[in-house]
Parts: structure tokens; C-alpha cells; sequence
């Protein structure tokens, strides 16, 4: 794995030793010769490691540094200072603006090597555990996520089907104690029953298409998005605008019903949250990803403030696309509506052929 390193020093001379010690390590050295070039280099680069000059006219390293622990995506980074100075109340500072490591100038070429070394190995091992503790959580939500899914669906059946069913049991028990009955009262009695039948069974399709909706096996995923846009639009009379490439591939089975859940999920968040009365769906292929977009003209949120607020399911949704090597994009601002964009990388979109 190459590491990348940034070193700042506003001497030349300096910039130039470091690069020659560690020129054949194996890294991507990059430079910068004072203290906004760094922050800005290191915005952009999200480096491995930063080896920074204390003595720097204008911003001084013990400012970069301290900058950089307080910028969220950097504050992890580690960072060695280099200074000429040797005092104990130098190293306090460095201490205290956050620096992992020292190295006094004119640096020692084995020693550097080995400093940073160790510094990016124990970076990595940082990184792993904390990848680790992300998976375990994410795993963990996982099955929290199942089970109350099927606590769900054992109660709608439960509470439902069940009761639904007991019902006409009941009814068709005391029409067969009643007998004979009148026509005109057998009619209408039968009436009910067909009535409540077909309620019944309106309420098992609903479940179904919930758990796995049919027409996403049998006609694919661009019939399952048109049908539930449609479906969607009279329930909630909240107009929805479909889009779809035409060159849109085949699709694994994994991908599909991925697209579809998010897909369904941001229908739900929008008819919950945004007040929206007009939303846009489409699904492209864009670049090397296939991209689906929902956009709605609702009251929006503050991505500081909202994001992460339950209710929301944007974690649920960003977890359900990580699983699948995809992301999620959000933009958002409070009474200009809510972009959700899900990207899925296009070279693992196609189906996996069976061999005969």
C-alpha cells in the first residue's frame, strides 16, 4: 500500500532533504512551503502522514497543526513536527497543538525512515480497528434491522390476517347455525363476507409486495419502479415524475432489490418529512456507476443539524448501499428540498450466469 506523506517547510533546502530520504520508501511525497498551502494540500490530498516544519513565517507549524485537529476529515492524520528547536517548552506546545511524534533538525536519515515507519504502520492498524468496530456496528444494526422487521410482519399477520380471518370463521359459523336463512338476508350477509374477503386479501398483497414485490421477479426492476411510482402517486396524491436510460443493463438480483428499497425508503421518508407536493425519480447509468436520484420540493433539512436525527432512515440507507460497494450522495438546505442520490459501481451490476 503506498502511504501518502506531505511535508511542509518553508525552506526549499529543507523540503528537498526530506525527499531524498525518503524518495525510494515507497511513498507519494507532496509539499507545501507554508501554513495555508498546507491545509489546503492536505484538504485535498487526506494524507497518511504530515512532517511539519515548526519555524514557517505567518501561520507557524504549531498553528497548522492545531487547525488540522480541529477539521474533522484531517484529525486523525498523524503528524510529525520537525524543529530546530530542542527545548522542553517547544515539545509541550507540539504536545498541545496535537503532534504524535518529534524529530529534532538537522533530522537523522535512519531515524526519519523509522519514525515514519512506525507511525504509518500504527496509522494503519488505527485505521483497521476502526474499520472493524464500523462493520461490527454495522452488522449489529443489521440484525436489529431483521428481526424488527419480522416483529413487524408477525404482528400485520397477527393483528391482520388473523383477526381478519377469525372474523369470517366467526361469521360463517353463526350463518351455519342460522340456517335456513331468508334470501334476501343470505344475499346481503354474503355480500359482507366477499367484502371483507377482498380486504383481506388486499392486506396479504400489501405485505407481500412489501416483502418481496412480485413484479421486481417477474418483469424486473424498471416495471417495479413504475409500478410502485404509480401506486405510490394514488395513496398519498403526491405526483411522482419517472425516469429511466433506456440503456440501462441487466441487473444482478442484489443490486435490484438494493435500488428498490432505497428507493422505497426515500418514498417513505419523503411522505413523512418533506411536505413536498412534486418528486422526481430517475435512474441512469452515469460514468461508471449506475445512479438513482430522488428529488423532491419539500421543506428540506440542515445536513449539520438533521442528518443524523431518528426518523430520518438516512443511516439505514447509506449502511443498505455500503453493503453493496455503494454510496450515497445527500444534498439538502432547509425550504429548497432534498436530493438523495444512490451510486452503485457498473462493473459489478450485471448478473452472475449460471454455467450449464
Amino acid at each position: 500500500m503506498i502511504s501518502k506523506i506531505l511535508i511542509v517547510d518553508d525552506d526549499p533546502l529543507g523540503i528537498d532533504t526530506l525527499e531524498s530520504i525518503l524518495e525510494d520508501q515507497g511513498h507519494t511525497l507532496v509539499s507545501a512551503n507554508n501554513g495555508p498551502a498546507a491545509l489546503q494540500k492536505a484538504d485535498e490530498l487526506l494524507p497518511d502522514l504530515i512532517l511539519l516544519d515548526v519555524m514557517m513565517p505567518g501561520m507557524d507549524g504549531f498553528e497548522v497543526c492545531r487547525r488540522i485537529r480541529t477539521t474533522p476529515k484531517l484529525a486523525e492524520v498523524p503528524i510529525i513536527i520537525l524543529t530546530a528547536l530542542d527545548d522542553r517548552s517547544s515539545r509541550l506546545l507540539g504536545i498541545e497543538a496535537g503532534a504524535d511524534d518529534f524529530l529534532t533538525k538537522p533530522v537523522d536519515r535512519q531515524e526519519l525512515r523509522l519514525r515514519v515507519k512506525t507511525v504509518l504502520r500504527l496509522n494503519r492498524y488505527r485505521t483497521l480497528l476502526v474499520q472493524r468496530e464500523d462493520l461490527r456496528q454495522m452488522a449489529e444494526r443489521v440484525v436489529t434491522a431483521q428481526e424488527e422487521e419480522r416483529k413487524r410482519l408477525s404482528r400485520e399477520l397477527h393483528d391482520d390476517l388473523g383477526q381478519a380471518l377469525i372474523a369470517h370463521a366467526l361469521n360463517l359459523k353463526n350463518m351455519q347455525s342460522e340456517l335456513p336463512l331468508p334470501e334476501a338476508s343470505l344475499s346481503a350477509r354474503l355480500d359482507t363476507l366477499i367484502i371483507d374477503t377482498n380486504q383481506t386479501i388486499n392486506k396479504m398483497r400489501l405485505i407481500v409486495q412489501d416483502i418481496r414485490p412480485p413484479v421486481l421477479d417477474t418483469l424486473g426492476l424498471r416495471s417495479a419502479l413504475e409500478t410502485y411510482c404509480r401506486e405510490f402517486s394514488i395513496r398519498t396524491g403526491l405526483p411522482v415524475i419517472f425516469e429511466i436510460d433506456p440503456n440501462l443493463p441487466e441487473m444482478s438480483d442484489v443490486y435490484s432489490i438494493t435500488l428498490y428499497r432505497t428507493f422505497q425508503e426515500a418514498l417513505t421518508n419523503i411522505i413523512k418529512h418533506s411536505r413536498a407536493n412534486q418528486v422526481w425519480v430517475e435512474l441512469i447509468v452515469e460514468e461508471n456507476s449506475i445512479v438513482l436520484t430522488i428529488q423532491d420540493n419539500g421543506n428540506g433539512f440542515s445536513m449539520e443539524e438533521d442528518l443524523l436525527k431518528k426518523g430520518i432512515g438516512i443511516t439505514g440507507l447509506r449502511e443498505r448501499l455500503t453493503l453493496v460497494g455503494g454510496k450515497l450522495v445527500i444534498s439538502s438546505s432547509v425550504s429548497k428540498g432534498t436530493i438523495i442520490s444512490a451510486h452503485l459501481p457498473l462493473e459489478a451490476a450485471l448478473p452472475v450466469k449460471e454455467e450449464i
